[in-house]
């Protein structure tokens, strides 16, 4: 890597920084309540602003419609972190028409997903383009539900980056190897800024993240249709089970499937850890986020080498699902243990 590169992107990064902290743009206030875990108000919600900055040096000569789609779903992401367009329905409603008329004009439509019945019906161009649609908006919104913990969402992506880097997947996408060695140090060091607390990715980072990595993860099994579609359903299935166990749990719970909470699976580990082991709250989020990605990583690398195998991915997916759930339910029971407790 050019040494340039190497020091330039930490101080650019730390610069940008100062300078939005410094004039108060961006700040958490603008946020979420869920995103909000340590309660501090000064950390910016610039995440985003640093993605689409770099991600602009490797699409915009390259795949200009790609990035003009990039850059709109950060901007919807950013009116939702400034608090523009602060109704979650509305946010999902201008969600669905970007991504639909980004699956068309990008072509980005799935090609098989070994269900018999539904590849029946993808047949079918419309239905190929709302399902394709429908898989990138619960990507897209598990992203930004996962995103509750510093380095949480860019750690998980900068896995899944190196395992398809790994298995040597990355050709036919507009990454050359030194693009992408680029685009991993420079997740890396938000990482690093990230885990010292200094900035958050915010809805327009979570938001540009996730449909970055949708894209790639189509393109990739279209063009190697050989690969099980359930290879790319693994690397994807902790921030989409997020989402849809957040859906069928709200419901349960008579709420509003869209409106955010603090029940997330990351809210009830940093919980955990913070009352039985008296960690502080960073050190409580780290150590918490970094539990979560190590289980993965373990997980992603297995599935790494049987990436033809459907059968035995199904059941790694499955295995997954289970362990998410009871673990949950342990923690939730711990949590609210401890909360019937302090009230007596």
């Amino acid at each position: 890597m050019d040494l340039l590169v190497f020091f330039l992107t930490p101080v650019l990064i730390y610069s940008v920084n100062f300078f939005i902290v410094k004039n108060g743009y961006f700040l958490n206030f603008s946020g979420e309540n869920h995103q909000k875990i340590l309660g501090t108000k000064n950390t910016p919600l610039s995440g985003g602003i640093f993605l689409i900055l770099f991600l602009s040096i490797i699409f915009i000569d390259k795949d200009i419609i790609t990035f003009i789609f990039l850059i709109l779903i950060f901007v919807l992401g950013l009116f939702s972190d400034l608090k523009i367009l602060s109704v979650p329905s509305r946010r999902l409603l201008y969600q669905l028409i970007l991504i639909v008329l980004f699956v068309h004009f990008s072509t980005l439509d799935t090609i098989s997903t070994r269900i018999i019945f539904i590849d029946q019906a993808l047949q079918n161009y419309y239905v190929s383009i709302f399902f394709s649609a429908f898989c990138l908006i619960i990507l897209i919104n598990g992203t930004n539900f996962i995103d509750g913990l510093n380095g949480l969402v860019l750690t998980y992506y900068l896995i899944v980056l190196a395992i398809l880097y790994k298995l040597n997947l990355l050709v036919g996408i507009n990454f050359t190897d030194l693009n992408f060695i680029y685009f991993c140090y420079f997740l890396f060091v938000l990482i690093v800024f990230n885990f010292f607390n200094k900035f958050y990715l915010g809805d327009s980072g979570a938001y540009l993240l996730g449909l970055l990595i949708g894209f790639i993860l189509i393109k990739i099994h279209n063009f190697n249709p050989n690969i099980s579609p359930f290879f790319v359903a693994l690397l994807l299935w902790y921030p989409c089970f997020e989402n849809l166990f957040s859906i069928l749990r709200k419901f349960k719970l008579g709420k509003s499937p869209v409106s955010p909470d603090s029940k997330h699976f990351h809210h009830l580990l940093f919980y955990f850890l913070k009352k039985k082991f008296k960690l502080n709250d960073l050190n409580c989020n780290n150590y918490s986020s970094l539990i979560i990605n190590f289980y993965n990583l373990i997980v992603l690398l297995f599935g790494s080498h049987n990436i033809y195998n459907t059968q035995l991915l199904i059941t790694l997916i499955l295995v997954n699902i289970l362990v998410y759930t009871l673990v949950y339910l342990k923690l939730f029971k711990f949590k609210y243990k401890i909360l019937i407790s302090n009230k007596k």
